[in-house]
């Protein structure tokens, strides 16, 4: 991990605080590929379109290790709400569908500064409610469906968690690779690892300056889940999180949130690695490690009976 940040030094990149949005993008589509493990070739990929509530068409694409009527993950991908795609995610979905035996659909929500704060979190509930619909008509099994997300999209995904309990639609299990959790970044692993550990605290600030309106939308627990009124009743969770990460502390912050509740969660800490760890599975065994342990943990979701 060392290694790969020196090189990234070397490298001169530019932070993205120091870039206007599209730029960010650009670099991170860029650079996105640069340590990943080798894309698997699986059976079945297709790009979709799903409907928003506005009539906005989002961006999706499909996986599937074969053509049997799957379970499915809907997956959202990282990048502080600002950056990021169904692109730079392709080869961590793609692994995680031939691992856990699953389809994962990918989808492409709205990203700040042109849609704000609660655009992505509604893109994101609206993603699901029209997997729950559609599912048998993509030949899919919609009695089974789990959410999940890395970053940004991690807290997206724990935002339909708990929407999803409100609807009483069930989901097998939240998969949350170090999500976002806090209201503000002031937990001790924010001041510990906000400088030299890949997520710079003035990255985040960039972030989240594009992503809200204001500060009201700091307090509102779809920005913040740790401010949900009660998570009682939502779906199991698998945590994922990185050691030396600002956000490591409000992970753990939800998970106890989430067993203070009752719900049933299995909380990884990977040693000695930073933000964005799955996205470097060539290099960092700690990512390959994580890829198995989440899709081990959809596989006994989504078939409890084994």
């Amino acid at each position: 991990m060392q290694d790969v940040l020196h090189r990234m030094v070397r490298a001169q990149r530019p932070p993205f605080h120091t870039l206007t949005p599209a730029q960010a993008r650009a670099a991170y589509e860029a650079g996105a590929g640069l340590l990943e493990i080798a894309k698997h070739a699986l059976v079945r990929i297709e790009n979709l379109s799903i409907p928003a509530r506005d009539g906005h068409a989002l961006p999706a694409r499909l996986y599937a290790p074969s053509a049997e009527k799957l379970p499915v993950l809907l997956y959202f991908h990282g990048g502080g709400f600002t950056v990021g795609s169904i692109a730079t995610h392709d080869a961590l979905c793609r692994q995680l569908s031939f691992l856990a035996d699953c389809a994962v659909l990918s989808v492409g929500y709205r990203l700040a500064p042109e849609h704000k704060f609660p655009v992505a979190a509604h893109d994101a509930w609206d993603a699901l409610r029209w997997l729950a619909d559609h599912a048998a008509s993509l030949g899919l099994d919609g009695a089974r469906l789990a959410v999940g997300g890395d970053s940004a999209g991690g807290t997206l995904a724990a935002v339909c968690a708990v929407l999803a309990r409100d609807a009483d639609l069930p989901l097998a299990l939240q998969l949350l690779f170090y999500p976002g959790c806090a209201a503000h970044q002031d937990t001790p692993s924010h001041h510990k690892f906000g400088r030299r550990f890949l997520l710079e605290e003035a990255d985040i600030s960039w972030f989240f300056a594009h992503y809200v309106r204001g500060p009201a939308d700091h307090e509102d627990w779809r920005f913040a889940p740790l401010n949900a009124p009660d998570v009682d009743g939502v779906a199991p969770a698998w945590l994922g999180l990185a050691e030396c990460d600002p956000l490591v502390d409000e992970g753990v912050m939800y998970a106890d949130k989430l067993r203070m509740a009752g719900v049933a969660v299995d909380l990884e800490i990977y040693r000695g690695v930073t933000h964005e760890f799955i996205k470097m599975g060539r290099v960092i065994p700690e990512a390959r490690h994580a890829h198995a342990a989440a899709a081990q943990a959809l596989r006994l979701a989504f078939n409890p009976e084994h």
